[in-house]
């Protein structure tokens, strides 16, 4: 699954020491699979830094919601769990310890509006029952990565470009494999130190546009 996060720079390598507390779900790097999400967050954070927006896409393996050793929260929308769960965190200024144990959380947003009423409530203003009968649902979305163990389910998204290599790298190897009855070590030995492959990786010689099975040709007359 595609996931966005907004800032004013793009975020390469993840350091859960620069997330800030008493977020919505506890201190964590957040990332929505609305875009259109992100872009108002990236506006946003561009602003306050004086930069341009920036937009880091990644990939998610969702395979992750059913690892085991993985501890998944999910909220479907807005109700009293998501209230008490986000009052609970953002009560929490301890930078040391979060409020909860969970790996990944996940949930609806509380946007400016609804942060307000949050303060409210959490001042004693107004009751839970009045805070859930004046909710009026706005599609948001968000995923927090709240342990380093959780962010190996975040990859930078591959471009255009290293997509199509990556996709002729793996019929090529397994061609390799089963053709030359090798191993993947010996297969990846010989393809990675390949001219062939240096061609390929250099866009200059737009061999990415190429099938795998003319590569695979190219390499067996250099090796064999």
């Amino acid at each position: 699954m595609k996931v966005y996060h907004g800032s004013y720079l793009e975020i390469a390598e993840i350091d859960l020491a620069h997330c800030e507390v008493r977020r919505d779900f506890g201190r964590g790097f957040y990332v929505t699979k609305l875009r259109e999400q992100a872009e108002i967050w990236a506006v946003r954070k561009g602003k306050e830094k004086k930069a341009e927006g920036y937009i880091t896409e990644y990939d998610f393996d969702e395979y992750f919601f059913e690892n085991e050793r993985i501890k998944v929260l999910r909220f479907e929308d807005y109700n009293e769990e998501w209230l008490d769960f986000v009052v609970l965190n953002r009560k929490n200024a301890n930078k040391q310890q979060q409020a909860h144990d969970y790996d990944i959380v996940e949930g609806p947003v509380a946007d400016d509006k609804i942060t307000t009423r949050i303060d409210e409530y959490i001042d004693g203003f107004i009751s839970k029952e009045q805070f859930l009968s004046d909710l009026v649902y706005n599609p948001s979305h968000q995923m927090c990565f709240c342990t380093v163990q959780s962010l190996q389910a975040l990859s930078l998204s591959k471009g255009r470009i290293d997509s199509a290599i990556y996709h002729i790298d793996s019929d090529v190897l397994q061609a390799l494999m089963i053709d030359y009855g090798i191993s993947e070590t010996e297969a990846t030995d010989i393809y990675y130190t390949s001219e062939t492959f240096a061609k390929l990786a250099d866009e200059t010689t737009a061999f990415y546009k190429k099938s795998w099975t003319e590569i695979y040709e190219m390499l067996k007359k250099e090796i064999y």
